[in-house]
């Protein structure tokens, strides 16, 4: 067969497909925030004492914490499913929001008056819990952004993937903040920190595998 007869038989069935822009993911994305986050509230999941708990520095610390990592999560992911960009930089920039995070927290949780039974404070039964639904809250969020990494084209499937995985893990454990009565700073960097490693370590291992070209 002929070399231009070979090519016109093996695009002959090609489609054209519209061009993935980050503008067109952000949107996506923030329309899954949105619905996400009104459909959890709408279902009267907010905690009972917020009117009292949002004067309180704890509460701000979560939300601020969970919110700043899932928005450096979500902009490095999406960036970095252009072929062009790594997600090295962004993945710093994590690194470096959760040991101020931390910092934060241990001044935070300075003056508070904590019972001295570190058992107590940790709960590990409410932890267990939390860890089970933060899990469930970040589902949506992972889904759609495989969806968006097997649209893209990532040069940097691993970091990319990782990138993702704190994406979900921190958007989950945002909107979880509306609901979890507990504040002390111990308790939310051990289990909210073990809810986000669940969701970030399957992330990491299953996604580059499922978005090989």
């Amino acid at each position: 067969m002929p070399m231009d007869d070979l090519l016109d038989s093996l695009v002959a069935d090609l489609e054209p497909v519209r061009r993935r822009t980050s503008t067109g993911d952000a949107l996506a994305i923030g329309l899954l925030c949105a619905l996400e986050l009104s459909m959890f509230l709408g279902v009267g999941s907010m905690r009972p004492d917020m009117r009292f708990a949002i004067a309180e520095p704890a509460l701000w610390w979560k939300f601020a914490t969970f919110g700043v990592l899932a928005l450096l999560g979500l902009g490095t992911a999406i960036l970095s499913f252009d072929p062009s960009i790594s997600p090295k930089r962004g993945l710093w920039w994590i690194a470096a929001a959760v040991a101020a995070a931390l910092v934060v927290g241990g001044i935070v949780n300075a003056p508070m008056h904590h019972q001295p039974d570190l058992a107590m404070r940790l709960n590990w039964r409410s932890g267990l819990q939390c860890v089970m639904v933060m899990s469930v809250l970040a589902l949506p969020m992972l889904v759609l952004l495989a969806v968006l990494m097997r649209r893209g084209a990532p040069t940097h499937r691993r970091g990319t993937a990782l990138a993702v995985g704190v994406a979900a893990a921190t958007w989950g454990a945002f909107v979880f903040v509306f609901a979890c009565p507990h504040d002390d700073p111990l308790y939310v960097s051990i289990w909210y920190g073990v809810g986000c490693a669940v969701t970030i370590v399957y992330a990491r291992a299953l996604l580059p595998l499922l978005t090989r070209w």
